[in-house]
């Protein structure tokens, strides 16, 4: 049934870090509650006071990790937390929980972090042929031993020392005994915000901007492609330590399924974004139809765009229960699609006798795609025309995305037609990368990375990165 539930791209994490506040820890909380949809399966926060490091982490939500008792006990004026969804190696060692923390030579820090090095596995066996000790199978912990070993006097100058070795796809969050810092990748892939709250020298960092909402920070900017920004007594500083790109390489899928629609990501508000895509979806790919029905909740706002855009009424045809945690009770044979039918039901009233537009993000497995299709048709729709708010995803992301291997994604191995065939729709239509971009930039001089779609992989990796033999390694 997990394959069935998580037949979707899923990112790994959501950082989010308080500065000079009074109740840190219990911001962090609620800004991890607010991120929680970027990692479910495990969640910590760390917090510093007179230069001891308290810590919490635990296995799986936000809401099941932490009690009051154990926020009591997360002391400090500064913490930062992390949600986790493993991309490879599994979350079942507890070790592989961040924010890590650890005790140098220069003293305490915690550090947790959003994204993949490309050159991981290559820069552990270094580190370990060097004498190093690891503890988790993240490379996160790579970025701690470089940083380590550095004889640098400050912290943010030896992080700088230690991102000079690596290369990949990361937001980052550390946290000394004074301090904060903040560092997006050079080509920017994974978002990064900075917030204050009003009338106070207190600042926040956070992967999106809506769960500033929560805590009720005012947002002041997104953290620059390869800047690092650190919070300090000083205020905030910023520094831009590494070489320019000319383009940035913001994850598109982040526009299209990652990020919650009240986000706003590099100026571009994702809600907007995504009904634009609905919108073009329907002029790239229109069909004679009663009624335009989103696969909920991502396929949404993307519905609604499609239905504005072609006339079609928009109705909510199928309802999530957004009550579902993991169950390991499963019957053989008596319930037909079993793990789709507890996370999605049909409103048969609303579907029977219809010509149906069934709008989704995207076609991973098409596993899950199917069974919806057959869900929709059972309930009486007449015609169920599937369309997919991305173009055909052929291949698989390195950069810190939880993605199948080429050969497990449906369009990097059939045709339209043969993917139409197997998910048993009357029709089937992807919108094209050239549409995609346009309804997400709507007139910003934006770049994005696009290598789930195209193959075109902005940052190189070596090619032994990519054995599945060593994905253990390539772990956020």
């Amino acid at each position: 049934m997990t394959d069935i539930l998580d037949d979707h791209f899923h990112d790994a994490c959501g950082i989010f870090g308080v500065f000079n506040h009074t109740e840190a820890a219990n911001l962090v909380y609620l800004g991890l509650y607010a991120l929680q949809h970027r990692g479910q399966e495990s969640a910590g926060i760390v917090s510093v006071e007179d230069r001891i490091f308290h810590c919490n982490r635990g296995r799986g939500l936000v809401a099941d990790v932490f009690k009051r008792p154990d926020l009591d006990q997360l002391n400090g004026r500064q913490a930062i937390g992390h949600v986790r969804y493993s991309t490879a190696g599994g979350s079942a060692n507890v070790r592989n929980i961040q924010p890590l923390v650890v005790d140098t030579a220069h003293g305490g820090m915690a550090i947790a972090h959003n994204g993949n090095l490309v050159n991981g596995v290559e820069m552990r066996r270094q580190l370990e042929r060097q004498g190093s000790i690891f503890q988790s199978t993240m490379d996160t912990e790579v970025v701690v031993h470089l940083s380590a070993r550095s004889q640098r006097k400050s912290l943010p100058e030896r992080l700088v020392e230690a991102l000079y070795q690596v290369r990949g796809a990361y937001a980052l969050l550390a946290m000394g005994e004074d301090c904060m810092i903040g560092v997006r990748d050079p080509d920017g892939m994974r978002p990064m915000v900075l917030g204050k709250w009003p009338n106070r020298e207190s600042y926040v960092l956070s992967s999106e901007t809506c769960a500033l909402n929560l805590v009720e920070a005012e947002f002041v900017r997104d953290i620059q492609p390869g800047e690092m920004v650190v919070i300090s007594a000083k205020g905030v500083e910023s520094f831009f330590p590494f070489p320019r790109r000319d383009r940035q390489h913001m994850c598109i899928f982040e526009y299209v399924y990652f990020a919650r629609p009240d986000s706003t990501i590099d100026g571009i508000n994702v809600y907007e974004s995504r009904k634009r895509i609905g919108a073009r979806l329907a002029k790239e790919h229109p069909v004679d139809a009663d009624l335009v029905v989103p696969v909920p909740d991502s396929g949404v706002p993307t519905a609604l765009g499609y239905s504005q855009a072609s006339g079609i009424p928009f109705e909510l045809g199928i309802i999530r229960n957004h009550y579902v945690g993991r169950t390991f009770i499963e019957p053989q044979q008596a319930i037909r699609h079993f793990g789709v039918k507890i996370k999605l039901n049909t409103n048969p009233q609303i579907l029977v006798g219809k010509r149906v537009v069934l709008v989704d993000d995207s076609l991973v497995r098409g596993t899950t795609s199917r069974k919806i299709v057959k869900m929709v048709r059972a309930a009486g729709a007449r015609e169920v025309h599937l369309r997919i708010s991305s173009p055909p995803t052929t291949h698989p992301c390195y950069y810190g995305i939880d993605t199948p291997t080429r050969s497990e994604l449906l369009a990097a191995n059939h045709s339209i037609e043969e993917m139409r065939t197997y998910t048993t729709a009357d029709s089937i239509g992807f919108l094209s990368l050239k549409g995609l971009y346009k309804a997400v930039n709507n007139g910003h001089n934006c770049c994005f990375c696009d290598a789930c779609f195209s193959g075109n992989y902005p940052i190189p990796f070596p090619q032994h990165e990519t054995d599945p033999q060593l994905t253990l390694l390539q772990e956020v």
